[in-house]
């Protein structure tokens, strides 16, 4: 079985249905998908993350992904890092990023908004709208950590004056805490 750009959206959702089961369901149904499908996709992203003759890091995306939308540099501290950005279908007005660093292992993946963030109300907080990006743009006092799992983030912000958290996978908003 060929691993594409169908079976790599799978296998991220099946991660994002950690912290947001019922809107991993919709997109199953969008897609067409089952849940069989999700795991297998999963399933077979693992098994090439772990193959030793499997490409790694920024070749496996490209393999199952193609070429990618944007390539470029990016200052991280005092290093230079690579960039790299593929359109997936789920997600149109998002972009994936891999950020690998001078080795080019991969440090980071996760969703990003191209041509920058996006300013944020209250309203507009909603799963699979927005990225940590435009979280910490739109509410200046936030702070970000790890989350509970691999490719998990949180992010805790004051929205009209109430302390909130959001939760994200792979840098997408999954929901609020």
């Amino acid at each position: 079985m060929r691993f594409g750009v169908r079976q790599f959206e799978l296998a991220l959702m099946h991660r994002m249905r950690d912290l947001n089961p019922p809107r991993v369901e919709q997109a199953l149904a969008d897609l067409d998908a089952s849940r069989a499908e999700l795991r297998a996709a999963h399933a077979h992203w693992t098994r090439l993350a772990h193959a030793p003759r499997a490409p790694k890091g920024r070749a496996a995306l490209r393999m199952a992904l193609g070429p990618p939308a944007y390539a470029g540099e990016a200052p991280f501290g005092s290093l230079t890092c690579d960039v790299a950005r593929w359109r997936l279908p789920s997600w149109p007005e998002l972009e994936f990023e891999a950020l690998t660093g001078p080795g080019g292992e991969v440090w980071n993946l996760w969703f990003v908004r191209p041509g920058g963030d996006r300013r944020l109300s209250a309203a507009d907080l909603t799963p699979w709208g927005c990225v940590v990006a435009d979280v910490a743009a739109s509410f200046p006092v936030s702070f970000q950590g790890e989350g509970a799992a691999p490719h998990h983030w949180a992010v805790d912000f004051a929205c009209e004056g109430t302390p909130r958290r959001a939760l994200f996978v792979y840098g997408l908003l999954q929901r609020l805490a």
